[in-house]
């Protein structure tokens, strides 16, 4: 028995090595490794950056030492905008199925908060990114300091305190001890498909310089296994039962099916039983578009192949969804009274929505495990014609969307996303995030490659396109980018054309001019607003933004960015346009001026914005009475009990 602390024997010591926190963390973070499958990869690629009083003498110095030679190298990319370049992080991690990422470092204050929008959209989309907020004066030695939040009632609270909300992991190192522990929990989380999101470490500014001596056994290389559960056998036979029940079965295929691996598991599966899948935004690319079984996009911006299947099918398996409410139509989609789900996802909270069957696995694990179960299953050959027909005949309204007059005319936005589509490789990847063109390409563009499609809707961020697609590039060399902007989006983010252009990173940008918010119009009008305030116009004599349309030159834009910009109108110019793109090793901009009047065709679908109730406006008291008939169809969608 050890009666004092004189009587227990010291370990040997371990090695230290002297370094600053913020070199440490630098450090620390170019050995993290990410394994799933057997396939191990460096988990961060380096870090993106904009310095000021905050970061410039920690990370920054830090960064620097990296660069010119310190050894494991980590990557220092500058970027225009702080919020972009977390985009620019968001969307590598989503290319790389969220085995790799990047850190994201900002200065004190308002660089800092700018990466606010960047946490909550990564974090809405699960899709891991490291931040590392420069903070406030741990020692408080020269309070208040330049752009520090002062709360009379809390002397720790700083304005990185806005990012706990918006983050799957937070935490604030005020003494370097405490380092080890922040960066090993934030790896946690981002290396977690169920937990995984921004990951925010706040680094007061004096700390990241302050020195101390680590263990040598903290910068040794770390591999963070990314686990693949596995279902329970006794509910698999359940989820059995229910299936084998079914007649007129549907699948709503979702981002986490992409992500785990598990589209040649859903091709098999499909092949075997016949039942057809449809897609979220974010599971755009689970079936090729041709697929017999495939019958496109599902819900408020769905085809009308998905949405009348949906309205009939008597047993729903969600596989990866999280069931939003543009993927349920506002909770209008699944109409059968009777309708019973089956909900395959890693996380249980999205599992249990819809009041359905909870099978908490791996997406490749339970669809493996359902095929051997369901040996012999089969939707009838009346259901599996039916669903081939509907796809048929929205195909058919896609071509006819597509359909360009060799006229010479301009055109609108349904034949630029077919141009662009049809002259684009198959391997190629679209990116888009807001306005009306995610809605356009989820119904309309034919998906060929399951990491094709890329278009952030979990957040349908303004700005996003640009920053995105160049994160798609970097992690996809191989293939080529096609971010899809209208001007409003354009306007909010341009400045990410400079970080291509400085990192050769090649994207093409396929800008349309709507001269105004497209989405938004549309959606205003809907709404009996009359499209108030959604066009860029001088104000007429009535003092009303209803006059001629603002000399507004985004082409010229783009070009003093740096950009390479070609101005088209016609088809056979877009076509030649593609051509010179695709050739081209640097960043090209493709001009095109579109009628934003011109829209998609209809989903026969609903999406719940309300309406004011009373309204001098005749236009809005029509729309309100739409607007209470679809309130009438709209349900709880709690299924049977399980």
């Amino acid at each position: 028995m050890v009666s004092k602390a004189s009587d227990i024997k010291s370990p040997d010591t371990e090695p230290t090595v002297r370094l600053t926190v913020a070199q440490a963390t630098v450090r620390f973070l170019a050995n993290q490794f990410a394994e799933c499958d057997g396939e191990r990869t460096r988990f961060f690629a380096g870090c993106f950056g904009i310095f000021g009083h905050g970061n410039v003498a920690g990370l920054g110095e830090a960064l620097l030492e990296s660069e010119i030679g310190a050894a494991p190298a980590f990557r220092y990319v500058l970027g225009r905008n702080e919020q972009a370049m977390v985009h620019t992080a968001v969307g590598y991690a989503r290319q790389k199925d969220r085995l790799q990422t990047w850190a994201v470092t900002a200065s004190i204050g308002p660089g800092s908060t700018n990466m606010l929008t960047g946490a909550a959209l990564a974090t809405i989309n699960r899709l891991p990114v490291l931040l590392l907020p420069s903070d406030t004066f741990a020692t408080r030695v020269s309070a208040p300091v330049l752009q520090q939040l002062e709360m009379p009632h809390d002397g720790e609270v700083t304005v990185n305190d806005a990012f706990k909300p918006l983050s799957r992991f937070f935490d604030r190192v005020w003494r370097p001890e405490q380092l080890p522990s922040a960066l090993l929990g934030a790896m946690r989380v981002l290396t977690d498909p169920v937990e995984t999101g921004a990951a925010t470490i706040a680094m007061p500014q004096d700390v990241q310089a302050e020195a101390f001596d680590w263990p040598e056994s903290l910068f040794a290389e770390r591999t963070w296994h990314v686990a693949r559960p596995l279902p329970e056998q006794s509910v698999i036979s359940r989820a059995t039962e229910i299936i084998r029940s079914a007649r007129r079965p549907l699948i709503v295929a979702g981002g986490g099916l992409i992500y785990s691996h598990a589209t040649d598991a859903l091709v098999r599966f499909v092949e075997q039983t016949g039942i057809p899948v449809a897609e979220t935004q974010a599971g755009k690319g689970s079936l090729p578009y041709d697929h017999p079984q495939s019958v496109g996009a599902i819900g408020s911006t769905g085809t009308t192949a998905a949405n009348a299947l949906a309205s009939e099918a008597d047993v729903v398996i969600g596989i990866g969804t999280r069931y939003s409410d543009f993927t349920t139509a506002s909770r209008t989609a699944f109409n059968n009274p009777d309708v019973k789900f089956v909900n395959i996802n890693v996380a249980s909270f999205d599992s249990v929505k819809q009041g359905g069957l909870s099978v908490v696995a791996d997406a490749r694990e339970a669809l493996d495990a359902l095929s051997n179960a369901l040996e012999g299953y089969s939707t009838s050959d009346e259901y599996r014609t039916r669903a081939t027909e509907l796809a048929r005949r929205w195909d058919d309204t896609v071509s006819a969307a597509y359909r360009v007059d060799d006229d010479g005319s301009a055109l609108n936005q349904n034949q630029v996303i077919g141009l662009t589509n049809a002259l684009s490789d198959p391997h190629d990847v679209v990116v888009c995030a807001a306005g009306s063109m995610p809605g356009d390409l989820h119904k309309l563009w034919r998906t060929r490659d399951r990491k094709g499609y890329h278009v952030e809707y979990g957040y349908s961020c303004m700005g996003y396109e640009v920053a995105g697609g160049i994160g798609v590039k970097m992690a996809a060399p191989d293939r080529d980018v096609f971010v899809m902007v209208g001007d409003g989006s354009y306007l909010m983010m341009a400045t990410e054309l400079v970080t291509a252009v400085q990192e050769g990173v090649k994207v093409i940008v396929v800008l349309v001019q709507n001269h105004g918010f497209a989405s938004i119009g549309s959606l205003s009008e809907s709404l009996g607003s009359q499209r108030f305030g959604t066009a860029y116009r001088y104000r007429d004599d009535a003092g009303h933004l209803a006059g001629p349309k603002l000399p507004v030159d985004l082409a010229a834009n783009a070009a003093s960015l740096g950009a390479e910009v070609i101005r088209v109108t016609t088809a056979a110019e877009f076509a030649d346009a593609v051509k010179v793109a695709k050739a081209n090793e640097h960043t090209t901009v493709i001009h095109v001026e579109t009628d934003p009047l011109i829209t998609a065709p209809d989903s026969e679908s609903w999406w719940d914005v309300p309406v004011s109730q009373v309204s001098a406006l005749e236009s809005t008291r029509s729309a309100y009475q739409k607007y209470a008939e679809w309130k009438k169809v709209q349900r709880p969608l709690l299924g049977p009990a399980e």
